[in-house]
């Protein structure tokens, strides 16, 4: 089984409830009829999401609007599916592109202090809200010392340092468009990506709160150049577990 993610750019001024609609009402249930997908989940814009994200995005640049996230049996099954997004993307005014991925459960709901294990049903928005990240690797880092401070210091720091509930890593496997990796991490609230207190773990103390800013961005410009690096928050939507049997 393979997992592709299709990551949707549009204008900054989208209807965030038209989008959602599109989306989570129309466009995932003709992809869960698809015989091809096995698992499905999106990350998408949406009016609940309405809080800026932790990189601002540049002036002028298409933002990130949503991913569609799709486990099929080989990547080579996708034709209908992309044309059902091809469809709806054509609707909706979106560029979309398409990332055959490797994905690394890192942390899920219930894994630690942040959240207490999924609950809700297939379909319903997850609690608290998403960020996504799109990453690219800085020319001249060699991709395996790359990979190794991404996945061996960035990301065992970040969850001592901040309060994510879930976090997925997808590495690039076959890029059908420009090469990026990506990053979901969830979060309680809206107010835990809105201020630095919650969203570093200061526990009201200003030195703990620039301590661990420091040690973030330490981290995160030894492997990352933060000119290409993009952020957006989203509703994060779990439709099908693709370890699940279908019904």
């Amino acid at each position: 089984m393979e997992k592709v993610i299709w990551v949707a750019r549009g204008r900054a001024d989208a209807d965030r409830g038209d989008l959602r609609d599109a989306l989570v009402g129309g466009l995932a249930p003709t992809l869960l009829a698809e015989p091809a997908v096995q698992g499905l989940s999106m990350a998408v814009d949406d009016p609940d999401a309405d809080v800026a994200p932790p990189v601002p995005w540049p002036d002028g640049e298409p933002v990130l609007l949503a991913t569609i996230s799709t486990w099929l049996p080989a990547y080579d099954h996708r034709e209908s599916v992309e044309d059902r997004i091809a469809t709806t993307a054509d609707a909706l005014d979106l560029t979309v592109h398409g990332y055959v991925v490797t994905e690394s459960l890192y942390t899920d709901y219930g894994d630690n202090e942040h959240s207490a294990p999924r609950d809700w049903p297939d379909g319903v928005r997850s609690p608290g809200v998403l960020t996504v990240g799109l990453l690219q690797r800085p020319a001249g880092h060699d991709r395996l010392a790359w990979l190794r401070h991404w996945h061996g210091v960035q990301s065992p720091e970040s969850a001592e340092l901040q309060p994510r509930c879930r976090y997925v890593r997808n590495l690039v496997a076959l890029p059908l468009a420009v090469e990026r990796w990506g990053v979901d991490e969830a979060w309680p609230s809206n107010a835990h990506v809105s201020d630095p207190d919650l969203f570093y773990n200061g526990g009201g103390d200003p030195a703990v709160v620039q301590a661990n800013v420091e040690r973030m961005l330490t981290n995160v410009t030894a492997f990352l150049d933060l000119a290409t690096f993009r952020t957006a928050t989203m509703g994060e939507y779990l439709f099908r577990d693709p370890g699940s049997p279908r019904t």
